[in-house]
């Protein structure tokens, strides 16, 4: 560059320096002594956390909170009808729509943090109806209800386990008879849980009252596995039973959710 030309440049270089110090100058402050691309030059604006002074960061922006967690491989149908009330489930996935095996995963709401479900300790292996599942179900079908039920009573042959759930005791809970496989009941009803599925809710579990019509079937409880698939409750071991009855609190509105795995999906 000639004498006269860095001359004539030497006050829009001060005056460039001048801004980049202020933190004035849109653009970066390297070249500023040659005028950026020759002086009077576009200049380019400054790349996002890179502009004003050196090292300055761009300013955070703001996170969207993080979805709650949902009950995995329920679909939005049966998420539906889990109501807002509820902080415990009990999900039963059946194997298959013919099966009478699954596994029964506990749930609980939380609403502190990111909120949403989160589940309680293993699965449990479990059994249904002989036939499997069905959204209609009907007296003598085989087959156990789909849907979400109440879980608000509880009783059994043996002693209250510890279940903050009404609990009926008496020798009516007694399992005479045999399995659909002709296996004894044994102790099947040493402790169980009314599902309300055609049901006076708050009523023992032995009450027979029937909404929906005594054709509709109803009786449907958790208990004790006796070695088989059932008529249309679900069934488990003994000591997963009890803990269970342990678990549940009447204040966390429980429910169950069961079916196949496919119609819990839907």
């Amino acid at each position: 560059m000639s004498p006269d030309r860095r001359r004539r440049l030497a006050p829009a270089a001060a005056a460039a320096a001048l801004l980049c110090a202020t933190g004035l100058l849109l653009g970066g402050c390297a070249g500023a002594e040659d005028g950026g691309a020759q002086a009077g030059g576009p200049v380019a604006p400054a790349a996002a956390g890179q502009g004003g002074h050196a090292g300055k960061a761009a300013p955070d922006l703001p996170v969207a909170d993080a979805a709650p967690r949902e009950i995995p491989a329920l679909g939005p149908k049966t998420l539906a009808q889990i109501p807002d009330s509820t902080h415990q489930a009990v999900v039963v996935t059946g194997d298959a729509p013919d099966s009478n095996r699954g596994t029964a995963q506990r749930y609980v709401r939380e609403t502190a943090g990111e909120g949403g479900w989160r589940a309680v300790g293993d699965p449990w292996p479990t059994r249904n109806a002989l036939k499997g599942w069905t959204d209609h179900h009907v007296q003598g079908d085989l087959k156990s209800p789909i849907g979400v039920f109440g879980l608000t009573d509880a009783g059994g042959h043996e002693p209250d386990p510890g279940t903050e759930l009404p609990y009926d005791r008496g020798p009516a809970f007694v399992a005479r008879g045999t399995n659909v496989e002709g296996e004894p009941l044994g102790d099947a009803f040493d402790y169980v849980v009314a599902v309300n599925y055609n049901r006076k809710p708050g009523t023992t579990p032995l009450d027979w009252t029937r909404p929906l019509g005594a054709s509709r079937g109803g009786g449907i409880w958790f208990h004790v596995d006796h070695g088989g698939p059932t008529q249309g409750c679900i069934s488990q071991a003994k000591a997963q039973m009890k803990e269970l009855l342990r678990w549940l609190e009447p204040a966390a509105k429980p429910v169950v959710v069961m079916g196949d795995a496919g119609a819990l999906g839907r």
